[in-house]
């Protein structure tokens, strides 16, 4: 999954980042609202935490703007401006998908960040199948053959990705964008050694196969 944090408070910004890659998100930041704006528009991140007073251009104007595209991302407003009239009028004449009022608990702010990502248009299923290998996203579950497995965050999302794609090959461009982010070396070793774990915990090293040159694809 990935998201982006537009909140100008940079020591808030990193920890809600900070918090969200530990939960394998990919996780950018912007510190203005044209700088949000911008980013958006050249990646399709899958949802938008948006701080409402934001400089440059404000988050009202930045949610306005964004719901003119043709698939936007969820966007889940994060602001001080907590009273009811507010968050009315944030989900009504903004827009937004989601409000959540500072102070906020971090378990919960995952909890809606999840929830968003799966009703964006044509979300997979939350229990997603392929030959003996079942994942649900909800309860963060995995098992192969019946057998429950203990995946890490990143294993767990990379698992989820190439399950999506049902066979297809993944690049591994495509793995660094959607569950790292901005800041990893495409060049690192991260997705070949994660993909190693994930053979090793499947129990058969021959469902998850390198295509040369096309990524990673899982094999039936």
């Amino acid at each position: 999954m990935r998201v982006l944090v537009a909140e100008d408070h940079r020591v808030l910004a990193r920890t809600v980042a900070t918090g969200l890659r530990r939960q394998a998100m990919a996780v950018d930041i912007a510190s203005t609202g044209a700088e949000a704006e911008q980013m958006c528009l050249l990646t399709a991140y899958d949802v938008l935490i948006l701080d409402r007073d934001l400089p440059v251009m404000s988050g009202d104007e930045v949610c306005r703007r964004l719901r003119e595209l043709t698939d936007p991302p969820r966007i889940l407003m994060l602001t001080a401006a907590g009273e009811l009239a507010d968050r009315v009028y944030g989900l009504t004449a903004l827009g937004a998908d989601d409000y959540l009022a500072k102070p906020f608990d971090f378990t919960e702010l995952v909890a809606r960040v999840r929830a968003l990502s799966r009703r964006a248009p044509k979300a997979a299923p939350a229990v997603l199948r392929f030959g003996d290998v079942t994942l649900d996203e909800t309860r963060r579950e995995v098992s192969a053959a019946g057998t429950p497995l203990e995946l890490t965050p990143k294993e767990f999302a990379v698992l989820s990705v190439l399950v999506r794609a049902g066979g297809a090959p993944v690049p591994h461009d495509e793995l660094v964008r959607r569950i790292w982010d901005e800041h990893l070396d495409p060049r690192t070793s991260a997705v070949r050694a994660t993909i190693s774990r994930l053979r090793g915990k499947l129990g058969d090293p021959g469902l998850i196969l390198a295509d040369k040159g096309e990524g990673y694809r899982l094999c039936d």
